[in-house]
């Protein structure tokens, strides 16, 4: 059976990328795949420390990372995955700090200083990150480019393959009127949360769905 891992990098559980998470793994399942959701902010972990046990000869820890904490057993859990998929909001125009913590401890004992770099991830494996933002799909596309194509590109780079989903325009509260807030009207982000949004829950069950696909011999 089929062993598809999601990562939440946002702190709500049951707010949009968790949803959209929660959605993909749904797609996944249709597809035969076991699942798992697994949420950063419940762990107590760091983010690389530049100990480069990863990186020694012959080291017991070449090509993992040596840190004990909890991200250690899901870092495991990975490596026998048949699929991975990421999730988080963008804050201040990056991933959280909890998902760019995790990713610095995923891929860097992965990564070779060779010339060219390449990979010592033990398998190949489709993944996917999924993005929710404030901002428009130009505002994203106007700011958030770099920063999303380069996460796309290092883990294709280590795992063989990776798509994006993004959800833009998002709803943040629950009720904008207990917050001060003037950026937009509430009531158009309302009515694009309730006809937009669940087009992107349908684009994360479908993307779950076919990353299970392709990740079949």
């Amino acid at each position: 059976m089929k062993k598809v891992i999601a990562i939440n990098g946002s702190p709500r559980k049951k707010w949009n990328t968790a949803t959209l998470l929660e959605h993909a793994l749904e797609g996944a399942a249709s597809e035969g795949a076991a699942t798992e959701l697994v949420h950063l902010y419940d762990l107590d972990y760091k983010g690389c420390t530049s100990c480069f046990s990863c990186k020694l000869k012959g080291g017991k820890s070449y090509g993992k990372c040596a840190m004990k904490d909890g991200l250690t057993p899901v870092l495991e859990k990975i490596q026998n995955a048949d699929a991975l998929i990421l999730g988080s909001p963008i804050y201040f125009g990056i991933v959280t700090g909890e998902m760019r913590s995790f990713m610095e401890r995923l891929l860097f004992p992965n990564l070779t200083y060779t010339r060219p770099p390449q990979s010592l991830a033990p398998r190949r494996m489709p993944t996917a990150f999924l993005y929710t933002m404030n901002v428009s799909e130009q505002m994203m596309k106007e700011n958030y480019g770099a920063h999303i194509t380069a996460n796309a590109s290092q883990l294709k780079m280590m795992f063989g393959q990776s798509e994006s989903l993004f959800c833009n325009e998002t709803l943040q509260f629950e009720d904008y009127d207990k917050v001060v807030f003037s950026y937009f009207d509430p009531e158009e982000r309302r009515k694009r949360h309730r006809e937009v949004f669940p087009k992107d829950c349908r684009r994360a069950f479908e993307l779950g769905a076919r990353l299970v696909k392709a990740g079949n011999p």
